[in-house]
């Protein structure tokens, strides 16, 4: 694991951005479970893979490491977990393509609550990216907006507040791992995923992908995120991390043959460019430190 945290923090914000995109893929692939039965199963694998990452990182002082992250991790934990709910509940409640472009405006919190908690300066070129990219989003999904349900929408909004907010922490406290505090959020997860879904037992078929989301998808994502992101300005890391939104389509046109409208590729190339742009901020910034 040290391999890892010794990697360049944005590429491995952008490893695990690159994990997560895979999730449209695999649900739609899915037989006959439901929404939250896959929120169940989901969970039951991302905690193991945590729980692994965990035992090999800290071996007999696993459970010193959760209070070692103490209070900050408890309370990243706690709101991610709604993001997780709130994501499967907006799904159930407002369209696929608003749910998804609400996603997307973590970009924006990401930004403003660098800015306003941590003092973190928003560079020109991270400003141009954001607007760059947010306008790359607009035109993938903007012809699929729709009305809605209110309360769909803001459930969705969980999702981009609470991930903002666990970077926010991460930003806070970078000397404290906050893989503990995904955890805590997996545990509330399973709960509640548990309490709704009425009956848990799925077909095999969709148990292994719920060990594709859990494991592959979801865990290695979020804890590459979580770690990059100790090393890398949060308005950076909600940029990158629109590169989730860009290859999920990418994956489905070329597994399930789900050719993507022309409009789509055009913003998905802002986007990015915009992600690019990012890097090559990045690059000159130590450049200038040599």
């Amino acid at each position: 694991m040290n391999i890892i945290r010794k990697l360049p923090g944005p590429l491995l914000v952008f490893l695990g951005a690159c994990s997560l995109s895979f999730g449209g893929l695999i649900v739609k692939s899915f037989e006959g479970a439901t929404l939250w039965q896959i929120l169940f199963w989901r969970t039951v694998f991302f905690l193991l893979v945590v729980s692994l990452y965990l035992i090999i990182t800290y071996k007999k002082q696993v459970f010193k490491s959760f209070y070692t992250s103490g209070l900050p991790g408890f309370f990243g934990g706690f709101v991610l977990s709604f993001g997780f709910c709130g994501y499967v509940f907006s799904m159930y409640n407002t369209t696929v393509a608003n749910a998804n472009f609400i996603i997307q405006t973590q970009t924006i919190f990401l930004a403003i609550f660098g800015y306003f908690f941590l003092k973190e300066k928003i560079s020109t070129i991270t400003l141009a990216s954001i607007i760059l990219s947010i306008s790359g989003i607009i035109l993938m999904v903007g012809s699929s907006l729709s009305g809605g349900q209110m309360i769909g929408n803001i459930a969705a909004f969980l999702m981009p507040i609470s991930f903002a907010v666990l970077i926010l922490v991460v930003r806070k406290y970078p000397n404290v791992d906050m893989v503990p505090a995904q955890f805590i959020a997996g545990i509330f997860a399973l709960i509640i995923g548990y309490l709704m879904s009425g009956k848990i037992i799925i077909s095999a078929h969709d148990i292994f992908l719920g060990f594709c989301a859990g494991f592959l998808q979801l865990g290695f994502g979020f804890i590459l995120i979580t770690i990059g992101a100790q090393r890398t300005p949060s308005a950076m890391v909600g940029v990158i991390m629109l590169t989730e939104a860009v290859l999920g389509p990418l994956w489905a046109w070329l597994f399930v043959n789900e050719q993507p409208p022309f409009i789509v590729l055009v913003g998905g190339s802002i986007v990015i460019f915009a992600v690019l742009l990012q890097f090559y901020n990045l690059y000159t910034a130590e450049k200038k430190a040599v």
